[in-house]
C-alpha cells in the first residue's frame, strides 16, 4: 500500500482498563513523550499556561494527571497559579508525578489523587481551570468527563484541553499517518516493552473527534466562548470553552 493510500481507520479501541495500560509503561513514559514527540509535547503544554483564565491565586485541576507535566508546566516561572489538584487512574503514573513535584519542591502547591474523570470527588463550582492534556480521548464517556468539568467549575472558569489531531494539509497528514501507524509504534513498544500500547495509541487518535466536532461536543456540555487553537500544523490541537457566568 502506498503512503497516499492512507485513510483514517474506522476501528476504535476499547478504553476498559486503560489505567492498568499507562502503569505499564508509567517507567518510560515521559522519556517516549518527549523522544516521539521531538519534544514538541513541552512546548504544547507551554500553551495551556497562555490560556489560563485572567486572575490571580487560581485553583487548577488537572484530569488525567499521569506524571503531573502540565501541573508543573503550569507552575514554572507562574506564581498565578496557588493551587492544583491533579487526578489519575494510574497509580504508579501518580508515584512518579508525586516524586517529581516534591523534586521541584512544590508539594504545597501540588497534589495528587486518584480519581476517576467521569465521577470527580469534587464539589460544584470550585476551580477556576480545568485542564486535561491528551487524556480526553481515553474516558469511556466523553460526554460525561465534559459534564464534570464543568460542573467543578466555577462560573466564568475555563476548560483547556489538550489533544492530538490530523493536520489538515493532505501531504503532511499522509506523512504524519505513516510515522504514527508504523514507526511510533515500533520504537514506543522498543523502548517501553509494551508493543499494544503504543498500537493504543495510533487508533485512538486516529478515531477521536477533533475540530469542529470537538467543539459541538463542548457546545452540547454547556460551554461558551469556544476555541480550536491547531498546533504544530495541526498534530495537536487545544481546545478552550468558558463556562457561563450566569447560568441558563
Amino acid at each position: 500500500m502506498s503512503v497516499s493510500e492512507y485513510s483514517v481507520t474506522s476501528a476504535t479501541p476499547s478504553r476498559e482498563n486503560v489505567g492498568k495500560m499507562f502503569d505499564r509503561i508509567a517507567p518510560r513514559y515521559d522519556l517516549l513523550n518527549r523522544l516521539l514527540s521531538l519534544r514538541r509535547d513541552v512546548a504544547w503544554r507551554k500553551k495551556i499556561a497562555e490560556h489560563l483564565p485572567a486572575g490571580e491565586n487560581l485553583t487548577v485541576l488537572d484530569l488525567a494527571t499521569g506524571t503531573a507535566d502540565v501541573l508543573l508546566s503550569l507552575c514554572e516561572n507562574n506564581r498565578r497559579v496557588s493551587r492544583g489538584i491533579g487526578v489519575d487512574v494510574a497509580p504508579k503514573m501518580l508515584r512518579i508525578g508525586r516524586d517529581k513535584i516534591a523534586a521541584e519542591r512544590l508539594s504545597d502547591r501540588l497534589r495528587l489523587f486518584p480519581a476517576d474523570a467521569l465521577a470527580l470527588p469534587f464539589r460544584e463550582n470550585h476551580f477556576d481551570a480545568v485542564t486535561i492534556a491528551f487524556g480526553i480521548r481515553n474516558v469511556l464517556d466523553v460526554s460525561q468527563a465534559l459534564r464534570e468539568m464543568y460542573r467543578v467549575l466555577r462560573p466564568g472558569g475555563r476548560v483547556l484541553i489538550l489533544e492530538f489531531s490530523l493536520p489538515g494539509n493532505k501531504l503532511f497528514r499522509q506523512v504524519y499517518l505513516f510515522y504514527f501507524r508504523y514507526i511510533l509504534p515500533r520504537v514506543g513498544g522498543l523502548i517501553s516493552g509494551d508493543n499494544s500500547a503504543y498500537r493504543y495509541l495510533n487508533r485512538t487518535v486516529e478515531t477521536f473527534p477533533y475540530g469542529e466536532d470537538f467543539l459541538r461536543l463542548l457546545q452540547d456540555s454547556g460551554f461558551e466562548q469556544r476555541r480550536a487553537i491547531p498546533l504544530t500544523g495541526g498534530i495537536a490541537t487545544l481546545y478552550r470553552g468558558d463556562k457561563p457566568l450566569q447560568q441558563a
